[in-house]
């Protein structure tokens, strides 16, 4: 697993060399990395995700909101008695 873990590291570190090996020599001449229909996609892209990023916590919210609710309505109300402490496998 470890042996694994190294090679994917490898290979991101070697994705990364070989992307700013061509990248940064086309920066500095002067080029834009994208085109414009890129450039368009990249928006669209962010665009969607921070939409994602909204409506996920709204959804978070909502659902923390209706578990301290249900965790507050369980906490308030004992019905284990004295007795009953302990038996939760059957016999």
């Amino acid at each position: 697993m470890v042996a694994l873990i190294i090679g994917m590291l490898i290979c991101v570190a070697l994705a990364v060399a070989v992307v700013a090996v061509v990248a940064i020599p086309a920066r500095r001449e002067g080029r834009e990395l994208l085109t414009a229909q890129g450039e368009d996609l990249v928006a669209l892209v962010k665009e969607k995700t921070e939409n994602t990023i909204e409506k996920t916590g709204d959804a978070l919210s909502t659902a923390k909101d209706k578990v301290t609710d249900t965790v507050g309505s369980v906490g308030s109300v004992s019905t284990t008695s004295a007795d009953d402490t302990g038996r939760h496998r059957a016999s």
